[in-house]
């Protein structure tokens, strides 16, 4: 198809109208989309070096992610410790309050003036005894502990053999009656395991007038347990800090700058905090080493939580900064492509304009050439 032939004025008008077109063609696509560079063709520098910034505002803004979920594992462990704090030092007023309760022995005393003369045979002064009956005595619950009244045993002798009981205490006292003690303030209970020797001396029968301090010693391994369980509890997203799990945090996307927190064992044995056993309370030594024990765990959870505080510090301030710097990278990478509205709205105005003036200016030219016509 042969080609039109336009006369100079009127292609020069036109080829106006076509860079002003697609000029307006660019700064629409620059309103609407609000970059003034929206691919490589655009600006080869300025969209890959754009595009540089924003993938590494991307994997820091990741980053961002995964240092709080270490901030709220941090946070949990320290909220463990406070309350593993407050454990032990319930366990320790505990032990305190053992210190401070004496211990009173149970007893059962027979009737008066029953043994004035202790050197007599036992069955003399009980004709209803007979050789060979068996008392039996045991406190606490623990096993019954026989005592054989054997021919020609005297009271003294009685009361001796009574005596090499274990944790059992018996005299007879200024009245003449047979007292018969539990040592550790624990139920007494006395009976016959042969005959009625038991009721004959009228010492039959379970006796708890006693104080002892075998409560605290159950009120304290149960803290000593609920302090392992509140520690195997303090975990977070699988993580526990306070059972020896490691911590790792990233502060950059090569993974060059980290933090690696160790977690401790603060369970009741990692704390050095022993178990009570039974009677260990008894002993007044022992008591107040299980203080020391509590005070040397206080002083072990107040330093971890000074460690973790401090880790959490690095981690918050690492977080900061990583947010400001994720600001300044996307502000940068804003700066490269980023259009301005103002100067762009400015454009597409004058640009109009100038459409306008290229058609105005297309028709001019073209009525010179229409003039042609007048001569027919």
């Amino acid at each position: 198809m042969a080609e039109v032939v336009l006369s100079g004025a009127i292609r020069a008008n036109l080829l106006s109208i076509q860079n002003t077109a697609k000029l307006l063609a660019e700064t629409n696509i620059r309103l609407a989309t609000g970059l003034k560079v929206n691919s490589a063709v655009d600006d080869p520098t300025a969209f890959f070096t754009a595009r540089s910034l924003n993938t590494r505002a991307t994997d820091l803004t990741n980053l961002l992610d995964q240092m709080d979920q270490a901030i709220q594992t941090l946070r949990a462990a320290d909220e463990g410790i406070k309350a593993l704090t407050k454990l032990v030092e319930t366990a320790k007023a505990s032990a305190n309050q053992a210190l401070d309760t004496p211990i009173n022995p149970s007893f059962v005393e027979g009737p008066r003036d029953t043994f004035t003369n202790q050197t007599l045979n036992l069955t003399a002064v009980f004709s209803s005894i007979a050789s060979l009956e068996v008392i039996t005595i045991s406190y606490g619950g623990g096993t019954a502990q026989p005592v054989t009244v054997a021919s020609g045993l005297t009271v003294s002798q009685f009361v001796s053999s009574l005596n090499g009981l274990t944790g059992v205490s018996a005299s007879i006292t200024t009245n003449g009656s047979l007292r018969i003690e539990a040592d550790d303030g624990s139920d007494l209970v006395v009976t016959s395991s042969t005959g009625a020797i038991a009721t004959d001396l009228q010492v039959a029968g379970t006796f708890s007038n006693g104080q002892n301090r075998t409560k605290f010693e159950t009120d304290f391994n149960q803290l000593r347990t609920q302090i392992s369980e509140l520690a195997r509890d303090a975990s977070y997203q699988g993580v526990n800090l306070l059972d020896s799990d490691e911590l790792t945090v990233n502060f950059n996307e090569s993974q060059t700058s980290q933090i690696t927190i160790q977690g401790v064992t603060v369970n009741a044995a990692g704390l050095g905090i022993g178990e009570v056993t039974t009677d260990d309370f008894k002993i007044e030594a022992n008591i107040r080493n299980f203080i020391a024990q509590l005070d040397g765990a206080i002083s072990a959870l107040r330093t971890q939580a000074s460690t973790f505080g401090a880790n959490l510090g690095v981690v918050e301030i690492r977080e900061s900064f990583t947010e400001r710097l994720v600001n300044t990278l996307e502000t940068g990478a804003a700066n490269l492509i980023l259009a301005d509205t103002n100067e762009e709205g400015a454009n597409l105005l004058a640009l109009q304009t100038r459409q306008s003036l290229g058609t105005t200016a297309l028709s001019i030219a073209a009525q010179a050439e229409q003039n042609v016509l007048q001569l027919f």
